[in-house]
């Protein structure tokens, strides 16, 4: 994976997360929207097999809630790792 910054400001983010797709673009976006300083958080891929994804974030703290976000989705994957162990 592979994040190019687009555009940084304090309120405004845009980067471009290479190596993933729809499914890892959709947790992010729905995490990101559970923060009620986020204003906006949305993706766009310009062709389903070739595009890179780009995601824009609009918050109090764009980059403050992107980290949040990916923290918490960090959380959640060691979670699951951790549960689907004990399932045999």
């Amino acid at each position: 994976m592979e994040i190019r910054f687009i555009e940084e400001k304090k309120s405004s983010i845009t980067f471009e997360i290479e190596g993933v797709s729809h499914g890892f673009c959709n947790l992010l976006k729905e995490e990101l929207v559970k923060d009620k300083t986020v204003k906006l958080a949305t993706y766009r891929i310009d062709h389903p097999l070739v595009g890179i994804p780009r995601m824009k974030v609009e918050a109090v703290d764009a980059k403050a809630s992107v980290k949040k976000a990916v923290k918490s989705l960090k959380k959640e994957v060691e979670s699951f790792k951790t549960e689907s162990k004990k399932v045999k």
